[in-house]
């Protein structure tokens, strides 16, 4: 059963908000929408309505950052139940293409975060054995996954008092994609020594070790890979395979006869149509090489665009994914749902455009176009109940929330709020903190010198021991900005796309800790993050209303200052005389705001303010005044709140370095060295350079 730990209890509107919710799907409404405000505890009532519910739970969330905080919160919400974290493996990712215009094709290359994928196979093997599972996973979930049913077939079980040959085991392994370790012992791996088995699946952060006396299993235990220390005896174990792309040799060449008749088709229909020798050729060459490299080693770079017949799929149908691990009766939250649905709206496009370009010039057979994500029709039939959560919900969610959409004709859900949600408008509000937080000031500076004011007000808030935020439009400004204040002896840090996963979970850690000062970031933070340490954040080009300062964008990066009871937010936008004839829209929009109180101008030269700006402010200073009236209502004295400063979610090398004395650090110095030196001499450089990465930060940890 999910059962939430904590101290906490449900206040002001959160219980209003969780019965509402509970009611909607309890009379099996599909979609509804939670409406909130940040700090108003949305995860704690999504974390109540879980446990109301009862279901196996699918978090979606639009960004790797957010999913990884979701998870965190989550799983201090319930840490007696499976919470797991499921987002795309790569590091890195060139996906294959061609580009027609330099005639230019890019092979497929990637690097895999290993710990990324042991978390993707715990959050199917626990789906497959448990029901009290939540997963928050980023829309990675909708791109195929493999076969579920090969995938559940390849799992066997070992018991002990159980007879059976070791041979047999092995070659189970092997065929499951485990690889026998030689040097480098890690997930997905196994090794034999005599008569004891040691099995590393890939989801977990322990081994098993299996002993045999005989044919007889005798013992098996649950051990940490480095110390040895026993954790847990066993008396059954289930081992599912070390990939999702688990397949057979016979399955291989069963399909094989199908790609070829497919291949004979392509390269007829070229030949009476459209003949072209080098493109004939291209097709033929490629797809040939394939079938012959599945045939030696089951296995080919770009094996997944044969994926349709391995999965036995007829052509256009959709491939399987995480959903389809949560069979037919579940909960799905989407959060931040602004976001989200309409990433999810645009993978298939995407995908397919790049696909169909490598079909069309020879590249690939037709059928890779059935390796794809879903289509978000195909996305919506295999949703079970949704809750769409978010702060600034678009007109989607609320259509979709309700049965009189003529209610909604007039309705602009980003500014208008002031109505009551029923059994035919399922768009449930949150609105209040339970802090008494209000919503940050803002204030609209020019961009002449907007440098030396940043520093002016970074100087005020490292001297109140508070944190600051700064975003621009452009990866190279935010580079830039970045090394100007370091050649100013400030600590900062800049944060963008290509920023590993991992590394932007420890950057914010360290603004949280006081290692640094402040974050320069591009559409990063805006979405669900719990900073309350910074009290300032400045948004530089705030008029250029483009995607990364929409109304909905505007609004989100405003309310990262709402933590804080200092909370101030500056607008950097360019002066009217700075601008050119084409602006005369923006001219007289300014015009008019000028004379709205709420609005402070430095000097008395006129600033551009779009249409975006206008709506953001005049909601933030509305927003302010609800609160303000509440506080006053019931007493409340408006404080910040310091939320405990947690770890990173996912584990590293230096947490299990953590657990070694010092005896230990020098027998797994000596290992690696080793480890090492064999990997030079059989000229494996890549591996000795990772073994080289992984001695230098063991060193470092030795040090400190």
């Amino acid at each position: 059963m999910f059962k939430i730990v904590s101290d906490k209890k449900p206040t002001w509107d959160q219980p209003k908000a969780i019965k509402e919710i509970y009611s909607y799907l309890e009379k099996w409404h599909k979609y509804q929408t939670l409406w909130w405000v940040t700090w108003s505890g949305k995860t704690f009532t999504m974390a109540n309505i879980i446990e109301k519910v009862q279901k196996p739970t699918l978090v979606i969330a639009h960004n790797k950052t957010l999913a990884a905080q979701l998870a965190q919160e989550f799983k201090e919400f319930f840490p007696d139940n499976a919470v797991h974290y499921f987002v795309s493996y790569y590091d890195y990712y060139q996906p294959e293409a061609y580009v027609q215009k330099t005639d230019t094709y890019i092979e497929k290359e990637a690097t895999i975060n290993e710990e990324i994928d042991r978390l993707r196979h715990a959050a199917t093997q626990s789906l497959l054995t448990r029901k009290d599972v939540i997963i928050v996973a980023s829309v990675s979930c909708i791109y195929g996954i493999w076969d579920i049913d090969a995938y559940i077939d390849f799992a066997f079980d070992l018991k002990v008092g159980e007879f059976i040959k070791i041979e047999e085991i092995l070659q189970n392994l092997v065929s499951m994609q485990f690889r026998r370790a030689t040097s480098d012992f890690k997930p997905g791996n196994f090794l034999m020594m005599w008569d004891v088995l040691e099995i590393w699946p890939a989801s977990e952060e322990t081994v098993y070790t299996i002993e045999f006396w005989g044919d007889e299993v005798s013992q098996i235990t649950r051990r940490n890979y480095l110390t040895g220390e026993i954790y847990e005896y066993l008396q059954e174990i289930t081992i599912f395979p070390a990939k999702h792309t688990v397949t057979t040799k016979e399955r291989i060449n069963e399909i094989i006869p199908n790609i070829k008749t497919e291949l004979d088709e392509r390269l007829r229909y070229f030949k009476d149509e459209m003949w072209d020798i080098l493109r004939y050729e291209r097709l033929k060459t490629k797809v040939e090489y394939d079938i012959e490299m599945m045939q030696e080693v089951w296995y080919v770079n770009g094996i997944e665009n044969y994926s349709r017949y391995l999965d036995w799929r007829d052509a256009n149908l959709p491939p399987a994914t995480l959903i389809d691990y949560f069979g037919d009766d579940y909960l799905c939250f989407i959060d931040e749902s602004h976001m989200t649905v309409s990433q999810i709206w645009g993978m298939y496009a995407w995908d397919r455009s790049r696909k169909e370009s490598l079909v069309n010039n020879w590249f690939r057979l037709p059928s890779a176009l059935d390796n794809r994500p879903l289509k978000f029709e195909e996305f919506e039939a295999k949703m079970n109940q949704v809750v769409f959560v978010s702060a600034t919900p678009s007109s989607f969610e609320i259509e979709k929330s309700t049965n009189d959409l003529s209610y909604f004709e007039w309705f602009d859900p980003i500014v208008d709020w002031d109505w009551k949600s029923s059994e035919e408008n399922r768009v449930v509000s949150q609105v209040i903190r339970p802090t008494g937080l209000l919503d940050p000031e803002i204030e609209i500076k020019p961009m002449e010198f907007m440098v030396d004011d940043i520093i002016k007000n970074l100087d005020e808030v490292i001297s109140k021991w508070e944190r600051m935020l700064i975003t621009t439009i452009t990866k190279r400004s935010s580079e830039e900005l970045c090394d100007y204040l370091l050649e100013n002896w400030y600590k900062v840090r800049y944060l963008h796309s290509e920023i590993e996963t991992l590394e932007r979970l420890e950057i914010l850690k360290l603004l949280r800790t006081w290692d640094i000062d402040v974050i320069v970031w591009v559409n990063l933070l805006r979405e669900w993050l719990d900073l309350p340490e910074v009290s300032r954040i400045a948004i530089l080009d705030a008029d250029k209303q483009w995607f990364l300062r929409s109304k909905s964008s505007l609004i989100q990066i405003i309310w990262r200052a709402a933590r804080n009871s200092n909370g101030k937010v500056f607008m950097y936008v360019e002066r009217v005389k700075n601008l050119k004839e084409n602006m005369e829209v923006q001219v007289y929009a300014l015009w008019k705001l000028t004379k709205l109180d709420n609005w402070k101008f430095i000097n008395e030269d006129m600033l551009v303010v779009s249409p975006a700006m206008k709506v953001a402010i005049d909601l933030t200073y509305y927003r302010r005044k609800v609160q303000a009236e509440y506080n006053e209502k019931y007493k409340i004295t408006a404080t910040t709140v310091f939320s405990s400063i947690k770890d990173i979610w996912v584990n590293t090398k230096k947490k299990e370095y953590a657990l070694l004395d010092k005896q230990s650090v020098e027998k797994e110095l000596k290992r690696l060295e080793l480890e090492m030196d064999i990997a030079s001499a059989n000229l494996d450089f890549e591996k000795a350079a990772e073994l080289r990465d992984a001695i230098i930060e063991l060193r470092r940890w030795k040090k400190k």
